[in-house]
């Protein structure tokens, strides 16, 4: 017999809390019955009359336009089905495979109002909620894998004001280049077939990427196909108020919270703050840093925004899994923050600590990589430069000041990067003025 997963329903008042829904007292499971391959029992168990939440929001920025309310009907449990295989390239001809393998699981199902006027906007949609629901641990929402999937519905209207017409639906959409791609494929499909004076069939599509197309899988049914009753192997379902409060007060920081306070607390711009908090583990990366390296904000937002993030995606591995923790990280910043080694050298550096574990100062010591302030040591080096350059220093001389960078590069070179720039550019400046 079936029992209700105690784990799943926290994890949905944790979802219906985060898009702001209202959590109704009692809802009820219901029959859903249909004969189709991925349920071979022919029916879904699932909340149809008395969902568990209704009435919430999700907010979303389309680009050059103020944040705009995604109003969100209804969020309600039910079990899913098998896993169908149409058009992988290794599916046979007109065949069809089913995966078993988490038939029977529970998952929730979050239906938005039709708030949505074009394919980017549901994009952005999609990757709101996908960034939200990774952010209170609901699930990994891996699309590859089907932790989380679309369907999109589609109706067009005839003329501006008019009520929504025919609607058709793009099942199990798992990427969001998928999403986008099928959208603009069947708004196209039945403006044509509009504007031919024809009529929409209400059916259900799937997505072929590989060629491109839409495909119709069956006739769109409306409720009484299915034949909903209440589920007789379930009682209703009770949340009360306490339970409510205890699933509360376990949320973390949500991701628009999390975005106001970067900017607020850490002085970072609004693109920084974003990139950061897209993730919640390169958010809580971040955080880590500067917990061992409080100084500043902006160079440590840097160094993971450009150089923790690029060799990430170089080498396809997770911040979770990363070699350099926050801790030997700050490490390095505190050695750029004091000026015990140049930038360039820091980067040097950082390519050692991700294939090693030896510390950042161990790794300056060897490589001999420390900053060279001392005129004494840069003073014959930019000599040896001007003897090697006599008409580029003799350009400067003339007004051609933009040759600065130039010598800067050669002293640079000579020291592999050592040389402190600051001092560098002031010694440039007096020294190439003099005979």
């Amino acid at each position: 017999m079936p029992v209700t997963n105690h784990q799943a329903v926290n994890l949905a008042l944790r979802a219906a809390l985060a898009l702001n829904c209202y959590i109704h007292p009692v809802s009820q499971f219901a029959r859903k019955n249909y004969f189709y391959p991925d349920l071979p029992k022919g029916y879904q168990i699932t909340q149809y009359a008395y969902p568990l939440a209704e009435a919430g929001f999700l907010e979303i920025t389309p680009p050059e336009q103020s944040p705009r309310r995604i109003r969100i009907q209804r969020l309600h449990l039910e079990e899913d089905a098998a896993k169908s295989a149409h058009n992988e390239p290794w599916c046979e001809p007109e065949c069809s495979y089913l995966d078993f393998n988490r038939s029977g699981t529970p998952l929730i199902e979050i239906v938005s109002e039709p708030d949505l006027r074009t394919p980017d906007e549901a994009g952005l949609y999609l990757k709101k909620l996908k960034q939200l629901l990774e952010y209170i641990a609901v699930s990994d929402c891996n699309m590859e894998e089907g932790s989380l999937r679309c369907d999109a519905n589609v109706s067009l209207r005839i003329t501006a004001g008019a009520p929504p017409g025919t609607k058709t639906e793009i099942k199990n959409l798992n990427s969001f280049r998928h999403l986008k791609r099928a959208l603009a494929a069947e708004i196209d499909r039945q403006a044509t077939v509009l504007s031919a004076g024809k009529t929409i069939i209400p059916q259900t599509l799937m997505w072929d990427d590989h060629r491109h197309q839409l495909r119709p899988m069956r006739s769109k049914e409306d409720a009484p196909d299915y034949r909903y009753f209440p589920e007789p192997d379930l009682p209703p379902l009770q949340i009360n108020e306490v339970w409510i409060a205890q699933v509360k007060t376990q949320l973390p920081e949500l991701p628009q919270a999390k975005l106001a306070r970067f900017q607020t607390d850490y002085g970072l711009r609004a693109y920084d703050a974003e990139i950061l908090c897209t993730d919640p583990d390169i958010a809580n990366y971040y955080e880590a840093v500067l917990l061992s390296f409080p100084a500043d904000p902006h160079l440590a937002a840097n160094w993971v925004l450009t150089h923790v993030l690029a060799h990430l995606k170089a080498i396809q591995c997770s911040i979770r899994h990363f070699s350099v923790t926050p801790a030997r990280l700050a490490e390095l910043l505190h050695l750029i923050h004091d000026q015990t080694i140049t930038s360039t050298s820091a980067k040097v550096v950082f390519r050692e600590m991700t294939q090693v574990t030896t510390s950042a100062t161990q790794l300056v010591a060897e490589k001999n990589l420390h900053q060279i302030t001392d005129e004494n040591e840069l003073l014959p080096i930019i000599e040896d430069i001007k003897a090697n350059f006599p008409d580029h220093v003799e350009r400067y001389r003339n007004g051609q000041e933009t040759l600065l960078g130039f010598f800067v590069g050669q002293v640079m070179g000579r020291t592999k990067g050592r040389a402190n720039p600051q001092v560098t550019h002031r010694l440039l400046h007096d020294q190439l003025k003099l005979n």
